[in-house]
């Protein structure tokens, strides 16, 4: 699979260290994300996969600070933007970085935009929540600027209209004007491509880069999809039960996965040059988060498995420069 890499800017914007979001529950503690690091260059854009249920959205969750409390938290680990640890900061605080500095897309934008009110009114409210100073004037004005920037056509009427009149594919536009609303250094989105059909798909892909170009934005990119990991991302962090298990740039994850975990989910992505009478499938379910096994998670599924791998966890191995996994069979 083609993969384009763009060059990235070495400054670093998102620094994350160590990371372990638990949730208590009736059944034990959830470790839905169990001590991840990975840091974010300005203009780049990082790409995290794993099957459902690995902590992929509990980790955008944790950076955003909007984890329910209780029953959840985070309990170690820094998240560091642009200089400042925010797990330290109050929620007061968060409030004001959360949409300036740091902002989010979500999966699907009807759950995201307010049924009763205009398009309008809800970019509005994204940009008066951060730029109280600036005229009401100004701020219609500028959330007309973003409509356009998303190419919603004729953004002057379309923004009087509500939620239920618009697209799937313009709704999901909609989302992504007030997350760059107030130019914020880090987007995070959250599969945002699912509910949409392929040729809207791929329109908003390169709505996405065409945006990140001019404003040197960083991506966090979170998909099942690696075609559009090979489209869109300059690196890609593997998670497997709430831990990075394999993390490089797409060049090194798409040429020599090192995780066995990496290597079958690449199998599973169909061939279109292969006839094969029956599509490649992980065996099993991953493990319950609340009851983890002692060493790798991966184990029970692995085909490759040593003795080793049951009774402790790997440490993250160096496969090349910028490429590490954490597996046994590396050592």
């Amino acid at each position: 699979m083609a993969t384009t890499e763009t060059r990235i800017n070495t400054e670093t914007v998102l620094t994350v260290e160590n990371l372990r979001t638990h949730f208590t529950t009736r059944w034990g503690t959830v470790k839905a994300v169990d001590g991840i690091s990975f840091d974010l260059r300005r203009g780049e854009t990082l790409g995290i996969v794993g099957e459902s249920g690995c902590g992929k959205s509990v980790t955008m969750l944790s950076l955003m600070r909007l984890i329910p409390i209780p029953p959840g938290r985070i309990v170690s680990g820094s998240i560091v933007l642009d200089g400042e640890d925010i797990v330290q900061i109050s929620e007061q605080e968060m409030a004001q970085i959360r949409g300036s500095k740091i902002a989010l897309i979500i999966q699907d934008p009807m759950t995201s935009l307010n049924p009763v009110f205009t398009i309008g009114n809800q970019v509005e409210e994204a940009i008066t929540i951060h730029q109280q100073d600036i005229p009401k004037r100004s701020v219609m004005e500028k959330a007309l600027e973003v409509l356009r920037k998303v190419n919603i056509p004729a953004a002057e009427t379309r923004a009087n209209d509500y939620p239920h009149q618009m697209s799937g594919g313009m709704r999901q536009r909609v989302v992504g004007a007030i997350g760059i609303s107030c130019q914020p250094q880090v987007l995070i989105a959250d599969e945002p491509t699912t509910s949409l059909d392929v040729t809207i798909q791929a329109q908003y892909l390169k709505l996405l880069k065409d945006i990140q170009k001019e404003s040197d934005l960083s991506i966090i990119f979170i998909t099942h999809d690696f075609g559009i990991v090979a489209k869109m991302c300059d690196r890609v962090a593997v998670m497997y039960a709430g831990r990075i298990v394999e993390h490089g740039s797409v060049r090194d994850i798409f040429n020599n996965p090192s995780h066995p975990y990496t290597e079958a989910l690449l199998s599973s992505v169909p061939k279109m040059d292969r006839d094969v009478d029956r599509l490649f499938s992980i065996e099993g379910q991953p493990p319950p988060l609340h009851d983890l096994p002692v060493g790798c998670a991966f184990a029970d599924r692995c085909p490759v498995v040593m003795d080793k791998c049951h009774e402790q966890y790997p440490d993250s191995m160096n496969v090349s420069d910028g490429h590490i996994a954490s597996c046994w069979r590396l050592e």
